[in-house]
């Protein structure tokens, strides 16, 4: 992640105007501290880009193998124009990250592609608490940039 290569846009790209958008945030309660943490810069970013807060549904869900079934539900609504996948897994001593990583990261391409729907993933995937706080924020803010930047592109091309 540290100086990985983003890419970028203007700061007045019209691909950043939330204004006008609607934003569902599903986050997992397990390592509430981080989820807590993403939640709130991605909220602070939402804000940023012009998001309106009462545009802006935010569920819980236990964990992040719940986090897929919570998008669909909200994708069936048809009332948002992306949605922000909020999580964090930790390595433990079992295969059981692997499992959990794996299941909900494929559950959540899976909406957005089912739903023709952009959904920004970030259910961090680290080897130890320390890599989750030092992400946490700038993950919070990316999934915010990231589900804006996308609602307008599928905007653009339909």
């Amino acid at each position: 992640m540290f100086g990985a290569d983003k890419g970028s846009l203007a700061s007045d790209d019209q691909r950043l105007d939330g204004k006008k958008l609607y934003i569902g945030i599903v986050q997992a309660r397990f390592n509430e501290s981080i989820t807590n943490a993403l939640a709130q810069a991605c909220k602070a970013e939402l804000a940023a880009l012009g998001v309106q807060d009462k545009h802006v549904d935010h569920v819980l869900v236990p964990g992040a193998l719940e986090v897929p079934v919570a998008l669909q539900a909200m994708a069936e609504k048809s009332q948002y124009d992306a949605l922000i996948a909020l999580g964090c897994i930790i390595r433990g001593e079992t295969y059981h990250f692997e499992l959990v990583a794996n299941e909900s990261g494929a559950g959540v391409s899976r909406i957005a592609l089912d739903y023709q729907l952009p959904v920004a993933n970030a259910i961090l995937t680290t080897e130890n608490m320390e890599q989750a706080i030092a992400r946490q924020t700038d993950k919070g803010r990316d999934a915010a940039r990231v589900a804006v930047e996308m609602a307008n592109l599928l905007n653009e091309i339909q």
